[in-house]
């Protein structure tokens, strides 16, 4: 539909001159850099493995409140120019301004502002929010916005694939210019034609999933070259296509062959050199679900596979089979994921333009083909007023500027295809969402699974897309509609009434969301009061994205919709040493909760110790569940992050970004209720992942492992098979047998080693005895004077461990008990393997670890030596990555001082983590929890239960996940897009 040069006159003439913009955070005649106190910081980034620096830059220029981890990521990630050069930028106020300045200058450019003054208030509104990290944009408005690269500002996009060889190859190309620059696309596969169907020539069609191969191995190569971040693919297939069935079960497949060449021996690790045999490992895969489809699975019925070209019948499934097929496939491998085709396009504001049929990578974006969408997202936790009230009116401000800012973008940005760039300025799509919900919930005493936390979440969300259509209504009024907007009038009409009739429908649970959700009801009837007048600027509003890098340079504490990962989380200090704090939301929720200042510190103190709440001194177990998190000892239920999505969606134009993590013991049918409840409760898009799911992880259940193992063994030997098999004598069924333990005492000349050590400035030797079979016997450990009372302790203590050993305890039972062991002297040693020890008990029994424990014990309690972990990540990431030293030769700049008197046979094999921590004396206002460290080689806090984690490329630390994608935060590099 067109409109005649006349009618568009006579509309432009009777729009406003511009927009009014409101002052809120900023003080007239004051700019917002000269309200907060700079300093200046040195920002040196290592690398673990070797200690060699792979950024610095000093000197640079940040505000006092602003966490270090925030500034080395910025400062590293988005600050442009060459470093050491005089265009460098060097100051936040420099990547700011280049920011802000360009979207103030584009605004004026294309008429958005009534007058200069205007304009003047949104620079310095927009500046004052991104100084004191209110919101963000997407990284590639960073990355790209005001510098002589091409002004990219989205981080989403959905091509499109024809039945043709020439648009298969097409699609080949558009996926490599938008992977080369960092970025991820989706598409949906299903209009090539299945491999049960023929070619006009007469021959059999190769079909999706063979194509896929070939969009594979492109997608491995440019992430083995790409600078930013591995290459993030979406790859959907319709549930009717003939094919359906070999495009689910494509990844499970290429799961069991890499379970069997790694048990055959081959590297099959993350980034293994034999891992690139294994195929379609670049992509998430998703199947589109119809509500026939989900319908017939419900009523037992059988389903219909369609031709791609006449619709014909090819062949008819039960449909509870194929269901079971791809819940099965997930149970395997986490892919495929769903997509709920009936709730996407029954939201689809533009029905008559296209049918919304793929996704970004993650799920989060989904509206036309070839289009593409730029995100920002809210910290909501700056909202969060001292009386634990949320600020609705400063939000609604912040919401505002911030649509109107993105809608600015799309004037001047530049897009990597020109479909993509039609479609984008055609339809205007954005994507503003938010992160720190976890932490705002908990800071407000909200269970993150609880009708509370849902109630508030959705009232959120609500007034954040309502106020995002008003102003978009608004724009319209100035600037125009979208050019699509009048063929989707009727329908577009229709999703706004539908979002502020769900709106209405929430059930408050305090006092605090009937506010909150009043204040969305206004928004909506103004956003349709203005919208049914002139319409809306942009096709769609709002999404939630997984905020990787952007959460980490707000300093969020959670990202996007997630709950808190866990309760304690690593601090970075300048200087480089990180610290193990108790979140800040914890000591605000006790106090929300009415808890005393002595209690509180007693709670934090107990949080820090254990990682969690249950049995902390003066908590009412009532209150524990306001402290559940994504991971620990009391985990939100997979149900529960389900609820919290379906309490959110009905009031975002698109989807969520986000993994239902599900334990290891989780069944195929309980894959199935979460698949089904998805489509229940109205999500547009669902994904699991079981823990251990994959080979390719960075740690396994060695526990889980070994006890298979151990009963397998136990069985072998009760039924006389099996190599170890022996003859066992019989047994009076009815009598009592009294079993003793039996001292194995030492020969009278024995293998031994003596290691000389120092922790904290304490000096002392460590002489330890083996027998001539192999295995510790006795230890020795000597400090201070003879006839002293430390030297009479320690050999008292050294006394018991011997004996306790020779009467048969397990030195990993020692081990266990005695590492992580606090008190003074302690922190920094002189072992290369163990960097940093919590006291002298805790070096000494990680040191007997390393010498004396095979690889499988020491990967349970995450001990391993740096040599070891070095060729860990090199076997993940390639030799190119990390010099890795022979097997059988350790690099002598991390073997100990060692006295060897007869050399231990103990075979060493690379494991996960080294965990040595130091202690720090007192807390502060942050409630620190007295455990200051330097960062120990590869570990995180959460390495030992978020198992399904990445290494970073960049630094090689464990990655934390962000929604459905995985940040460093050491350096802020990402797995996938945001």
């Amino acid at each position: 539909m067109t409109e005649s040069r006349g009618t568009k006159a006579s509309k432009a003439a009777a729009r406003p001159s511009g927009l009014r913009i409101r002052r809120s955070r900023t003080t007239a005649g004051v700019h917002p850099y000269d309200e907060v106190t700079w300093e200046s910081r040195d920002v040196v980034m290592t690398n673990w493995r070797d200690g060699s620096v792979n950024f610095e830059q000093r000197g640079v220029e940040f505000p006092d409140f602003w966490s270090v981890n925030a500034s080395n990521i910025v400062t590293s990630k988005y600050f442009r120019g060459a470093i050491g050069t005089p265009v460098r930028e060097s100051s936040l106020r420099q990547l700011i301004d280049r920011v802000v300045l360009t979207y103030t200058a584009a605004g004026r450019e294309h008429g958005y502002f009534a007058s200069d003054a205007d304009a003047e208030i949104f620079e310095h509104e927009l500046a004052w929010m991104l100084l004191h990290q209110v919101f963000s944009f997407n990284s590639p408005v960073w990355f790209n916005v005001g510098t002589s690269a091409p002004q990219q500002v989205s981080a989403c996009f959905i091509l499109s694939v024809d039945d043709t060889m020439e648009s298969i190859l097409n699609w080949y190309r558009e996926e490599g210019l938008i992977f080369k620059g960092g970025s991820g696309a989706g598409l949906n596969l299903s209009r090539i034609r299945s491999s049960k169907e023929l070619l006009s020539s007469g021959g059999t069609a190769s079909g999706p999933v063979s194509f896929m191969r070939g969009a594979d191995a492109s997608a491995g190569t440019i992430k083995s070259g790409g600078a930013t971040r591995r290459a993030a693919k979406m790859v959907v297939l319709d549930v009717d296509h003939p094919d359906i069935v070999e495009f689910v079960e494509t990844k499970a497949r290429e799961e069991d062959k890499i379970r069997a060449l790694r048990d055959a021996g081959f590297d099959m690790d993350l980034g293994g050199r034999d891992i690139a045999s294994v195929q379609y490992q670049n992509a998430n895969n998703s199947v589109r679900v119809t509500d026939e489809f989900m319908n017939a699975v419900v009523d037992g019925q059988d389903f219909a596979l369609r031709a791609r070209l006449d619709g014909r019948t090819i062949e008819t499934i039960d449909a509870r089979k194929l269901f079971r097929t791809i819940a099965d496939a997930a149970w395997g491998c986490a892919d495929p994921g769903i997509q709920y085709d009936g709730t996407i396009n029954d939201w689809h504001t533009c029905p008559e333009t296209g049918r919304i049929s793929a996704s970004n990578p993650c799920s989060e974006y989904v509206h036309l083909d070839n289009s593409s969408c730029n995100l920002a997202s809210l910290n909501l936790l700056k909202f969060l007023r001292p009386d634990r009230t949320f600020d609705a009116d400063a939000f609604v401000a912040a919401v505002e500027l911030i649509i109107t800012a993105m809608d600015i973008s799309i004037c001047f940005a530049d897009f990597p295809t020109p479909e993509i760039t039609t479609v984008t300025r055609a339809y205007r799509q954005l994507g503003i969402g938010y992160a720190n919900l976890g932490a705002l919930l908990m800071a407000s005493a909200r269970a993150y699974d609880s009708d509370g936390g849902r109630a508030l979440a959705a009232g959120i969300t609500s007034l954040m897309s309502a106020t995002a259509y008003r102003r978009s209504a608004e724009l319209a009024a100035i600037v125009g509609a979208y050019d699509g907007f009048a063929r989707n009038a009727d329908a577009h009409r229709r999703v706004v009434r539908k979002h502020a009739a769900a709106s209405d429908t929430v059930r408050a649970a305090h006092g605090e969301d009937t506010r909150v959700l009043a204040a969305a009801s206004r928004e909506w009837a103004k956003a349709q009061s203005v919208g049914d007048k002139h319409g809306w600027r942009n096709a769609q509003v709002s999404l939630l994205a997984p905020t990787g890098t952007i959460g980490l340079a707000m300093d969020c504490d959670t990202t996007g919709i997630e709950p808190d990962l866990a309760l304690v989380k690593m601090k970075k200090l300048v200087g480089g040493a990180s610290m193990r704090i108790v979140n800040q939301t914890v000591p605000a929720a006790l106090r929300a909760l009415g808890y005393t200042e002595e209690t509180i510190e007693a709670i934090v103190e107990f949080i820090a110790e254990h990682g969690h709440v249950v049995d902390a001194p003066g908590l009412r177990q009532e209150h524990y569940e306001v402290f559940d998190c994504a991971i620990g000892e009391r985990a939100i239920s997979p149900m529960g992050h389900v609820r919290m999505m379906a309490a959110v969606q009905p009031f975002l134009s698109g989807a969520i970004s986000k993994t239902v993590n599900m334990p290891s013991t989780a069944t195929v049918e309980e894959v199935e209720e979460i698949y089904l409840a998805g489509w229940r409760l109205g999500l547009k898009a669902l994904a699991i992942y079981r823990d251990n799911c994959k080979v390719g992880q960075p740690l396994t259940d060695v526990r889980g492992a070994r006890r298979d193992a151990a009963a397998a063994s136990a069985s072998a030997a009760a039924s006389g098979t099996g190599a170890g098999a022996v003859q066992a004598a019989p047994v009076a069924l009815a009598a009592d047998v009294e079993y003793r333990p039996v001292r194995r005492r030492l020969p009278k000349t024995r293998p031994s080693q003596t290691v000389s050590f120092a922790v904290g400035g304490a000096e002392g030797y460590l002489t330890a005895g083996s027998y001539p079979d192999d295995g510790l016997g006795e230890v020795f450990i000597k400090m201070s004077k003879q006839g002293s009372t430390l030297a009479g302790v320690m050999d008292a203590f050294a006394i018991a461990i011997s004996i306790g050993l020779q009467y048969g305890v397990p030195l990993e039972a020692y081990v266990s008990k005695f590492i992580n062991m606090r008190f003074e002297p302690a922190g920094m040693t002189d072992d290369p393997d163990v960097r940093i020890a919590q006291s002298i008990m805790d070096y000494l029994f990680r040191r007997l670890a390393l010498d004396y424990l095979d690889a499988d014990h020491r990967a349970e309690l995450g001990i391993s030596t740096a040599a070891e972990r070095t060729r860990a990540v090199a076997g993940q990431y390639g030799a190119s990555v990390v010099p890795a030293a022979p097997v059988d030769e350790a690099p002598t700049a991390v073997a100990p001082e060692i006295v060897t008197e007869a050399p231990s046979t103990t075979p060493t094999t690379p494991t996960a983590h080294s965990n040595g921590v130091a202690h720090a004396n007192g807390h502060g206002p942050e409630y620190v929890a007295r455990e200051l460290r330097l960062a120990s080689p590869g570990e995180s806090l959460i390495a030992q239960t978020v198992v399904d984690a990445p290494l970073c490329f960049t630094c090689g630390v464990t990655m934390r996940p962000a929604g459905s994608c995985y940040v460093c935060e050491q350096c802020g590099s990402t797995s996938g897009c945001s």
